[in-house]
């Protein structure tokens, strides 16, 4: 009894904190917004900036950077610190983070907008994409009319230039504040271990379309700075400006350079380029990095510090990323099907858990030493804690290169491949529903495998008491051959689960056969590979507490970094400009500054990752090098490298396609079986083609039922 009143109090507490915390953090994003709305108007320059100035004003820092630094990096970096300690009480406080949600919850994850060019977008996206629009729209008046204001006949002539001519100039300057804004923006959408995402409830690859579209704002903004500057330099005869990188100020050079690299990244972007020759997306989407220095080098430090937010929890995530992808993963097993589909089995350890519908992001250096490719986890951490598998079609040269090598007569015994992730979202809620309904498309199906998985947990818990939702699957596939994909929803290594519990319902579509045939009845392999010494389990990179480490990491990375060019200011280049009437190079202190964060960033988050690596060792140990099951093992073998023929009626596919009715040369009615569905609560996930998720959130919006709640499972990568 007093144990569950310590419990009971525990969990009060942990409530109470999250919700302060969630209100500290709604204080001080609207206190930054309002930072934002003010910045383009005559009183935050000629009122509230000189305060800051005079305020933050110190040998250490200077005056704009100490006051950038207080009112534009500092509340991010709070905001990601508290999201952090957030996410870490959510974690270790799992029955609240399971809660069934209220109905402001429900309404905030329908769609707001269903076609568009951003796609599907629920209600928490359209009211950031609205007040983001209504930031550059106000941004862009504010700064015309207060430049504007001062531009008369009379002044022009005191320039010895026209009038247009002078309000080119101010439309070229306001071009690069507003593209500003955007660039601030950029890097959070893709820091695929954010804090700030995971506390919106987001994830990187449902917000990736933004960071498309916000991408393609700012090289507009930026690219019509950079035309404006040149007409107006031309036309002034002042075109030697554009060869010119002053010691003090803006350097123009730095500013072209970013601008073709930026140019040469966004012209790679494009739909068709990425899609047909993903190399050449791939590898000069690095060039971000040139793009970043030059910009840098552009305006100087002191004013980065304006747009760094994003850019500084994206390069704590990056080398969170690098470290983790230097270690060389075990691969298990592979099952490779006939449909040109090759599921992939990795070791882990028991502390790394995840959530459904996660990614994880696989190298396979045999294939490509460079290429990183993201693919949807299909188990279940609480189904199987000591494996990882996805499940990869053969979509693209990469995937078609390893499926090729895989089916082979004699495929490979052992394959190098390196991982980064899993990443996806912070809880999960399907449980809440009455029924689930989720309709796939073709290899769509990958993430639902997972929460298939993790439903059959559910189900065999003793503690549920039989609350686990009904489920109606509708694949949809184009041969026959592929159904071979259902074969997947159990383990390779079987399940002791009683899968009668788990109310499942299978009603596949083949949309172009008519009719059955015998391709369906082909032979798949399943693959046992030889260890490796020099492999290891996939292990969470910064442990189980992984959250708290990386609020510890921002945290310390900032210090140190402020620190550094505090130092460095104080007692180098302070001297320099007061002793003496030159002032020290921008570029130069730029290039301190930038080396001094990337070594802050560096030197902590390898200190937290050594750390938890050691910690980590142990449970490695746990897991047992020789854990091929027995079952499938033959005496005539002496390797460990197994290849076994199965045929693919096997226990899964006779257990949940045999006893269904496979719908030949049609596709699902969604409308029909949407009201054909009863349950007071239903939850309808759809992944798959556009087109298919597009015409289901349109039934679910259209009033068709209220007891409808869509979401949708895309990655646009």
């Amino acid at each position: 009894m007093e144990t569950n009143i310590q419990s009971s109090n525990y969990a009060h507490a942990n409530k109470v904190i999250q919700l302060t915390i969630k209100v500290m953090v709604v204080t001080i994003f609207f206190g930054y917004i309002m930072i934002w709305v003010m910045m383009p108007t005559n009183t935050f320059w000629l009122h509230w900036l000189p305060r800051i100035h005079s305020a933050t004003d110190s040998s250490y820092f200077g005056p704009q950077q100490g006051g950038n630094i207080l009112i534009y990096t500092s509340p991010i970096l709070l905001i990601a610190i508290m999201s952090c300690i957030y996410l870490h009480l959510e974690n270790k406080h799992p029955q609240h983070q399971n809660k069934p949600k209220n109905t402001w919850e429900q309404v905030q994850e329908q769609p707001a907008i269903i076609r568009g060019p951003l796609g599907i977008i629920n209600w928490t996206e359209f009211m950031f994409l609205c007040m983001f629009v209504t930031l550059l729209i106000w941004s862009f008046s504010a700064y015309i009319h207060a430049m504007f204001a001062t531009i008369t006949t009379q002044s022009a002539s005191r320039m010895r230039e026209k009038l247009w001519e002078v309000k080119l100039d101010s439309i070229a300057l306001m071009l690069g504040l507003i593209g500003n804004i955007c660039l601030s923006l950029l890097f959070f959408p893709v820091t695929r271990g954010s804090p700030v995402l995971r506390l919106l409830g987001l994830t990187s690859e449902s917000t990736i379309k933004y960071h498309i579209w916000i991408g393609n704002l700012t090289m507009v903004f930026f690219t019509a700075h950079g035309l404006c500057y040149t007409i107006f330099w031309g036309k002034t005869r002042q075109i030697t400006q554009m060869m010119k990188w002053e010691k003090i100020g803006i350097s123009n050079v730095a500013g072209e350079v970013g601008l073709i690299t930026g140019i040469a990244i966004w012209l790679t972007s494009i739909s068709r380029i990425r899609r047909n020759i993903f190399e050449l997306f791939f590898y000069t989407h690095h060039l971000y990095i040139l793009f970043v220095v030059f910009f840098i080098l552009h305006v100087g430090f002191s004013y980065i510090w304006i747009t760094l937010p994003g850019f500084y929890l994206f390069l704590i995530d990056r080398v969170v990323r690098f470290l983790q992808s230097q270690q060389k993963v075990r691969l298990v097993s592979a099952r490779v099907l006939p449909c040109q589909v090759v599921e992939l089995n990795f070791s882990k350890t028991r502390g790394l858990e995840y959530n459904p519908t996660s990614l994880i992001f696989v190298n396979v250096p045999s294939i490509s030493k460079h290429q990183w490719h993201p693919f949807s986890v299909t188990s279940s951490s609480n189904l199987d804690d000591e494996k990882i598998s996805v499940v990869i079609k053969s979509e693209g040269s990469w995937s078609r290169k390893l499926y090729e090598e895989l089916s082979l007569p004699s495929p490979v015994d052992h394959l190098q491949v390196s991982v980064e992730g899993p990443y996806g979202p912070s809880s999960i809620n399907f449980h809440q529903y009455d029924k689930l309904v989720m309709f796939s498309g073709g290899s769509g199906i990958t993430p639902f495998i997972s929460i298939i998985r993790e439903l059959l947990h559910m189900a065999n818990n003793p503690n549920n008491n039989n609350n686990t939702p009904e489920i109606l699957l509708i694949p949809s596939f184009k041969k026959s051959s592929h159904l071979a994909m259902l074969d997947l929803i159990l383990p390779i290594s079987g399940t002791t689960l009683d899968i009668s519990r788990l109310k499942l319902q299978i009603r596949p579509y083949i949309t172009q056969e008519i009719g059955h045939t015998t391709e369906e009845q082909h032979l798949y392999k399943t693959i046992w590979f030889k260890p490796n010494s020099l492999d290891a389990p996939i292990s969470p990179i910064l442990g189980r507490n992984n959250w708290i480490f990386l609020g510890i990491i921002i945290v310390f990375s900032f210090v140190i970094s402020l620190v550094f060019i505090a130092v460095f200011t104080r007692f180098y280049i302070y001297p320099i400009d007061r002793g003496t009437n030159m002032i020290y190079s921008y570029s130069l202190r730029s290039v301190f500054s930038m080396v001094f964060v990337c070594t802050a960033i560096g030197v902590t988050v390898s200190i937290a990752f050594l750390w938890n690596k050691k910690r980590n060792l142990k449970e490695m140990g746990q897991v047992q090098m020789t854990d091929l099951p027995t079952p499938l093992a033959s005496p005539g073998l002496s390797s460990w490298y197994y290849n076994a023929d199965r045929e693919m009626r096997s226990l899964p596919y006779e257990s949940f396609v045999g006893s269904t009715d496979v719908k030949y040369g049609e596709r699902p009615d969604f409308k029909k079986i949407l009201k054909e569905s009863e349950g007071s609560n239903i939850g309808v996930l759809v992944s798959g083609p556009k087109k298919m998720r597009q015409n289901v959130a349109a039934i679910c919006s259209s009033g068709l039922s209220k007891n409808l709640h869509f979401q949708s499972i895309s990655f646009n990568w």
